[in-house]
This record gives C-alpha cells, structure tokens and sequence, in this order.
C-alpha cells in the first residue's frame, strides 16, 4: 500500500549544497553540463551520457531523461549503495558516504508545484 504522504528523495554531495541554495533549485544533468557548477559529481558518467543522449520519456518522447532531475522513491537508493561499496568500475567518486546529504520532499507538494 502507498504511504498517505510519499516522499521523493535526490542525493548529492555537500559541497554542491551551497550552489543549490544560491540557485534556489536542483539542476538537471543537461543544465549541469552547461553550467558546470562548482562540487563533486557523484553519478556514473556512462550512466548521465545516456539519459542526456538516449533515454527519452515516453509520456514526453522529445524530452531526454536527463532534462529531468532524478529522484528516488526510497531514502536508501542503489546508487548510494554504490557510493558505499566503492568498487564500481564506472563510479569516479570514491569519496564515500559521508559528505552525500539527503534531499527530501514531499511527492504531492512537488507534484502540485510543477503543475503551477
């Protein structure tokens, strides 16, 4: 059964935290490459590559999946088990667990604030 009040969750490391409060928002992997904020990327470059080239949304085919900032469902996700294990071919990062802070929001809210 869903929960009453969903949650969505987004990872990111804590030196990037500053630059999303002056901002007032979270990026998209396709705005990041542009812009090429100041911090630590902690994704799987083969991973972004695809989302920004390939993978379309198929309620939005023209819309990349990396025009879109991923969220989780679940506060432990498989990519921050990854961070953990540090034994990914394809994960760069090998910094850890500790400086990655946990973003969460309400799924109703956020859902309501982007249909605005």
């Amino acid at each position: 059964m869903a929960p009453a009040k969903p949650k969505i969750y987004h990872i990111v490391h804590i030196d990037r935290l500053s630059s999303i409060i002056a901002d007032g928002c979270l990026w998209c992997d396709a705005a990041i490459a542009r812009r090429t904020p100041a911090g630590t990327s902690i994704g799987m470059n083969k991973i972004k590559r695809r989302r920004l080239n390939e993978l379309t949304l198929a309620s939005y085919p023209d819309l990349y999946v990396g025009d879109c900032v991923p969220f989780y469902f679940c506060p432990r996700s498989i990519m921050l088990y990854l961070i953990y294990q540090a034994n990914h071919e394809e994960l760069t990062y090998r910094g850890g667990q500790g400086p990655i802070i946990h973003l969460q929001a309400d799924l109703h809210a956020s859902v309501a604030w982007a249909e605005q």
